[in-house]
Formats: structure tokens, C-alpha cells, sequence
């Protein structure tokens, strides 16, 4: 007997999902793939008409069942993305063909390495129904290309044994080897580079800026408009807007507060900076970040140390502070492997791209090892 083939249905919000459809199969652990972040951003209009970010989700579909959720963008551009394509957006230019449309299935805005969709079944078995149905959808939206961006290594192994160019990036994380507060992890530097990170710390106080740790509902209205206020300013001493609105930090606040936390900091009673971030049972995410007026090392203090402080206090073993950065390494972030499959329709320019990764992901393995020799830690004999 021949078994129908898998349904694929397209979404254009994440509302006709349903949050319990959604959340039954890609979970609430990991908080950026949760239905109540997805839909934050689609009902604040940080994506959506006019953003570039259309929401397009995928839903595959066999015997009535749902076999997996993939958040799907389609794109008219490249921003908000943190893998950078824009060559290949200008080789396709100046070769007579259109880059974009293009489609994506990451989460807007978010650097953060983690699962890309949701399943009932093995990825052993998605994986190829995953890779039809996003080649179907992007034959017909006459795409050039899709791309998984920030997916796990596992996952990019498999897509590459499906024909995908593979990228390898790197970012900067600490972990938890059991410190018991942050002198304990201190005690494991370079008598130097311990030093240094104390009179960072110290600098803060004699600024008289005090900073304090919330946890979702600690966090009022009157501290979220403060904090909008900073992260806007911070873009526009680049040039540049916020991506995001002040509703969409508002609705994450009501709707997932557990996995909220803020570090705010204040100068004379008026807050002056804020960094948000967002956990796991076991990791931390750093996100967001403003301020209004500039502090020696207030920035280290507030998206760094008091991450470092929260993870060992809860018992958090991994710290993402987000992307880019090799300034993180002597601060005790150690470099990690990234990776992002890339499906390229055009026929003339996979080798070309198959050509640019290797040699990308070759020069970006001599960086990590470089930036591994210089970790501030102490040698066994020190």
C-alpha cells in the first residue's frame, strides 16, 4: 500500500498555529521558539507587513497529525539575521538575478544557537521531509535560496547530508564548572587577568551607580519604559532604530515573566541602563541592552559579571551573552562553534558558495584556535 505523502501548509501568523499545538511539540524550554515569543513579535509588529520578516510558518502534516512546527520567514533583506549573506545578495546583483525573496527559518533577531523546529518524530526521519518541504515552498515563491540559521550541529550534519552548504561561525559563552560565586570563579584566572576583571567591577561603585537584579513580574511598566527608552537610544547613537517595539517587551513580560530576567542600573535614582535577558533551565541568554549616558565599564558589569553572578546563584551552566565580541574572551568566555544550512537554488552559483563556505569555515577554526590560546585561565601548575 502506498502511504500518503506528508501535507505541507503554510502559515501567515502564528495565531492559526494555536499556542497549544504549538507549544506540545516545540516545547517551552528553550524560550525562543516558545509560541508566546514567536507571537510577541508578530503581534507588536516587530515582524510582519513592512518589516522584511513575513511570517510563513510551516506545518507538516500526515494522516491528520502534525509531524513538525518550522518557524519560517520570508525575506525581502537581510537584516536581523547574524549570518551574513550580503555578498551573496551583491554576486547574485551583478550576475542579473534576484537574491530576494529568500526564505528563513530562524528566530528573528536572535544570535542564540538552539532547536530550529518542533517534531514528534526522529530528525533522522524529519530531516529529509524538512528539506522537501522547504524546497517545495521555495520553488513555488520563486525563491533563490533558504536558510537554517543557529540550528545545532546534529541537525546541520544531517541537512548537509541533504545537499546543504553548511557555515561555521563562532561566538563567546561561559560555563559553570561548579563555581560557588564569582571569587571562586576568579580564583581560576591568571593572577592578571583576576585583577583586571576586580577593577572592573570596582569602577562601578565609585560612579555611584547601583545596579539590581528583577526577575519577570519585578518588572514594572514604569522600568520597561525606562529600559525602551534606553535600548531605542543605544540604536540611535549608531543611526539606527531598535528593531523591536515596546509592546513586544511588555507581552514577553505578561506572558513568559519566569524566564525573564533585567539588570538595571541606576545613577542619582534615575535608571540609566538596563540588559535583558533570557533562561533556560540551564542556560542564560543575554538579549538586549541600553543605556543613556556613558559609564566606565558599566556595560561589562551589567551584560557580563551580574550574568555570571545569576548563572552560579541558579545553578545555570552555560552563559550566551550573545554575538560577536572576542573582547569576552578574556573576560572568561571561552570561543564555541556556530553553525547555519543554506539550500541555494541556483544551479550556477552552488559550487560558488559551497567554495566560500570551506573556505570561511577553514579560516574561522585558525581564529578559534587562536582565541583558545589566550584564555585567562590558569594552567594546572599555576
Amino acid at each position: 500500500m502506498t502511504l500518503p505523502m506528508p501535507e505541507v501548509k503554510l502559515h501567515n501568523t502564528i495565531e492559526s498555529i494555536g499556542a497549544d499545538l504549538w507549544n506540545r511539540l516545540c516545547g517551552t524550554e528553550y524560550p525562543f521558539l516558545r509560541y508566546e515569543f514567536l507571537h510577541a513579535l508578530e503581534h507588536s509588529g516587530s515582524v510582519g507587513r513592512g518589516t522584511g520578516w513575513q511570517p510563513l510558518h510551516l506545518q507538516i502534516i500526515e494522516a491528520g497529525e502534525t509531524l513538525a512546527l518550522i518557524p519560517l520567514y520570508l525575506k525581502t533583506h537581510s537584516y536581523g539575521e547574524y549570518v551574513f549573506d550580503w555578498s551573496w545578495a551583491e554576486a547574485y546583483q551583478r550576475n542579473g538575478l534576484e537574491y530576494y525573496p529568500k526564505l528563513v527559518n530562524a528566530i528573528p533577531f536572535t544570535p542564540a544557537s538552539g532547536p530550529r523546529f518542533g517534531s514528534s518524530i526522529d530528525d533522522r526521519d524529519l530531516i529529509p521531509l524538512l528539506n522537501n518541504a522547504l524546497s517545495q515552498v521555495s520553488e513555488k515563491l520563486r525563491c533563490s535560496s533558504w536558510h537554517c540559521l543557529f540550528l545545532p550541529q546534529p541537525q546541520s550534519e544531517l541537512l548537509f547530508q541533504q545537499g546543504c552548504h553548511l557555515r561555521l561561525g563562532t561566538q563567546f559563552h561561559w560555563f559553570n564548572r561548579d563555581y560557588r560565586s564569582f571569587d571562586d570563579f576568579l580564583q581560576q584566572m591568571t593572577s592578571r587577568r583576576r585583577k583586571n576583571l576586580r577593577k572592573e567591577r570596582e569602577k562601578i561603585g565609585r560612579q555611584d551607580v547601583i545596579l539590581k537584579t528583577l526577575q519577570g513580574a519585578e518588572i514594572s511598566d514604569e522600568v520597561l519604559q525606562h529600559f525602551y527608552h534606553c535600548y531605542q537610544l543605544t540604536y540611535a547613537k549608531r543611526g539606527q532604530r531598535g528593531y523591536l517595539t515596546e509592546s513586544f517587551f511588555r507581552q514577553l513580560r505578561d506572558t513568559m515573566p519566569e524566564q525573564l530576567i533585567m539588570v538595571t542600573a541606576w545613577h542619582q535614582q534615575n535608571m540609566v541602563a538596563g540588559a535583558l535577558s533570557l533562561r533556560s533551565s540551564d542556560t542564560l541568554y543575554g538579549r538586549y541592552w541600553g543605556c543613556l549616558d556613558e559609564f566606565d565599564s558599566l556595560h561589562f558589569e551589567a551584560c557580563y559579571y551580574r550574568g555570571i553572578d545569576y548563572c552560579i546563584a541558579h545553578g545555570l551552566q552555560r552563559f550566551d551573552p550573545g554575538a560577536q565580541g572576542e573582547h569576552k574572551v578574556q573576560r572568561g568566555f571561552e570561543p564555541v562553534e556556530t553553525w547555519s544550512a543554506h539550500s541555494i537554488r541556483e544551479a550556477g552559483f552552488r559550487d560558488a558558495i559551497r567554495d566560500f563556505c570551506a573556505e570561511e569555515a577553514e579560516h574561522t577554526r585558525r581564529y578559534m584556535a587562536e582565541l583558545s590560546q589566550n584564555l585567562p585561565f590558569r594552567q594546572p601548575e599555576e
